[in-house]
C-alpha cells in the first residue's frame, strides 16, 4: 500500500484537488493518506474530505489524521507540504497591511517582494524541521514541496538538509500551456515546448504546433494577440478565480512583448516581480494592466468561506498538478516528464547561479526524479531571472544564519520594493514586519 503524507492537510482546496486526483487512478484507490495539521479542527475536516471524495468516487482508501507530525510520516513513500505558516490572519494580513502604511502595494506577497521576504523567514525554519523529520523518520521517502516562496525554501532545504530527497512541484507551467494553446486556437495535447527558469519566473523558449504531421511556431500567433489584447481590441481574460473575479493577463503579453517570450506565471503574480507596473507615481497603470491589487486576501476569504461551506467534500475536475504523475510514474514504472524545482549546483540553466534554484524538465521513473540540463536561455530572461534570484539568495541567507542584516539587503534588492520607497523607509518597514510576526520569526541578531 502506497503510503502518503500530507504536512498541512488544513488546506483544504489543495488536500481535495490532490486526493481527487489520485483515488481517479487504479494505483491508488486504497492507499494510504495520513494526514498532519497543526489546527485540531482544520485536520478533522481534512480526514472528512478525503473520506467523502472518496465515498464520491467509489475508493476505500485507508485515511489517518495525526497532530503528531513524526507519527504521520512514520512509513510513508511520499511526503507533501502545503503549509501556510502564520495562517491567513495575522500573518499575512501583516504582509499587505504594512506596507500599504508606506506606500506599498502587492497583489499576492506569497513569492517576492516584502511579503514573499516575510514569508520566507517564517517558513523556511519550519520546512527545515519538516526535512530534519523525514531524514530521520522516512529517509527514503520522496518529499513533493508545495510551499511558497517555493525558490528561497528549496534553497534553504537544499543547503541545511542536502541529503533529503525533495522537489520542490508548482502548476504554472503546465496551467499556462494550456491557456497559451486556447490562446492560440491549439487543442494543448498537440503543442510542444521548452521551458525553463526559476519557480514564477520561467519562460518557453518553444511553443510549436504539432498537428497532422506538421510543425507551426506558435509565437507568432501568440504576438499578434498580444498587440489585439495590448490594443483594447480583444479582451484579456483567464478562468474566474475561486473568489468570483476574472483575472487579466495584459502584463504578461506586455512581457512576451519587451522580451520576446512568454512567462509562466499569472499577471498578478508576475507584475509584482518587476518594478514596472505597480507604481505610486503613475496609478494609471494599474487600470491599463487590470493589476488586482490585493488578490490574495481575496482569495484567502474566498477560501475560508468554501472550506466552511463543505465545498471541498466533493472531487473537483482533475487537476493538472504534478504530484500524482510523479507518484504513478515511480509506484507503476510509468515514465513522465515534469518541471520541478531543483538546485542549479550541476549548471542545469547555465546562465543562472549555481546556488540557484532553477525549474527545469525533470525525468520520473522508479528511480525518482532526475533534473535534465537545459540549453542556454535568451541573455535578457537570464538577467530578468537574476533580478529575482538576488532577493532569494539573500532571504534564504537569512532565514539560515539568523542575521537582520540580510533581511534589509534583501528588501532593498527587490525590484518592486526598491522602485516605490526609500532606503530608509524600506529598513523602517522592514523592523516593523519583523515585530508584527512576533515568534513566528526566529530571533535575528
Amino acid at each position: 500500500m502506497t503510503t502518503l503524507c500530507i504536512i498541512g492537510a488544513g488546506s483544504a482546496e489543495f488536500t481535495a484537488r490532490i486526493a481527487g486526483d489520485l483515488l481517479r487512478l487504479d494505483e491508488f484507490r486504497s492507499m494510504h493518506f495520513s494526514l498532519h495539521d497543526i489546527d485540531g479542527e482544520r485536520l478533522q475536516a481534512a480526514e472528512r474530505i478525503v473520506l467523502s471524495i472518496a465515498g464520491h468516487l467509489g475508493a476505500k482508501p485507508k485515511v489517518s489524521a495525526h497532530a503528531d507530525r513524526r507519527k504521520a510520516l512514520q512509513g510513508a513513500d511520499f511526503v507533501l507540504t502545503t503549509v501556510q505558516v502564520g495562517g491567513y490572519r495575522p500573518a499575512t494580513v501583516a504582509d499587505f497591511e504594512i506596507p500599504k502604511k508606506y506606500g506599498l502595494r502587492q497583489t499576492i506577497g506569497d513569492t517576492l517582494g516584502i511579503g514573499g521576504i516575510m514569508r520566507g523567514l517564517r517558513t523556511i525554519p519550519v520546512l527545515n524541521s519538516v526535512a530534519a523529520d523525514i531524514s530521520e523518520v522516512c529517509p527514503d521517502a520522496l518529499w513533493m514541496q508545495y510551499v511558497n516562496p517555493m525558490a528561497m525554501c528549496m534553497i534553504a532545504i537544499h543547503r541545511a538538509h542536502a541529503g533529503v530527497r525533495a522537489v520542490g512541484l508548482c502548476h504554472s507551467v503546465q496551467g499556462t500551456a494550456k491557456m497559451l494553446a486556447r490562446d492560440a486556437g491549439e487543442d494543448v495535447g498537440d503543442v510542444e515546448f521548452d521551458c525553463a527558469g526559476i519557480n514564477h519566473v520561467a519562460f518557453y523558449t518553444k511553443f510549436v504546433s504539432r498537428r497532422n504531421g506538421k510543425v507551426e511556431d506558435l509565437y507568432p500567433r501568440l504576438r499578434a494577440k498580444g498587440e489585439r489584447i495590448l490594443a483594447g481590441k480583444e479582451a484579456a481574460a483567464r478562468e474566474p478565480e475561486i473568489h468570483g473575479g476574472v483575472l487579466s493577463e495584459k502584463a504578461r503579453y506586455e512581457v512576451l512583448r519587451l522580451f520576446g517570450y512568454f512567462v509562466t506565471e499569472s499577471s498578478e503574480h508576475f507584475s509584482e516581480y518587476v518594478p514596472w507596473f505597480i507604481r505610486r507615481e503613475r496609478p494609471e497603470l494599474i487600470k491599463q494592466f487590470d493589476i488586482p491589487l490585493d488578490e490574495y486576501p481575496a482569495r484567502c476569504e474566498a477560501a475560508e468561506r468554501m472550506w466552511h461551506e463543505g465545498e471541498y467534500d466533493k472531487p473537483a475536475q482533475p487537476s493538472d498538478e504534478y504530484a500524482p504523475v510523479i507518484m504513478r510514474a515511480m509506484v507503476s514504472n510509468t515514465p513522465a516528464v515534469v518541471h520541478g524545482n531543483v538546485p542549479n549546483a550541476a549548471r542545469l540553466v547555465a546562465g543562472l547561479p549555481e546556488e540557484a534554484c532553477v525549474e527545469v524538465p525533470c525525468d520520473v521513473d522508479t528511480s525518482g526524479v532526475t533534473p535534465r540540463a537545459v540549453a542556454d536561455l535568451p541573455p535578457q530572461l537570464s538577467a530578468l531571472m537574476r533580478t529575482n534570484i538576488n532577493v532569494q539568495l539573500l532571504t534564504a541567507e537569512a532565514a539560515l544564519t539568523g542575521r537582520r542584516e540580510y533581511v534589509y539587503h534583501a528588501a532593498l534588492l527587490d525590484p518592486h520594493t526598491a522602485a516605490e520607497l526609500a532606503p530608509d523607509d524600506i529598513c523602517k518597514m522592514t523592523d516593523e514586519l519583523i515585530a508584527a510576526h512576533g515568534d513566528l520569526i526566529p530571533p535575528l541578531r
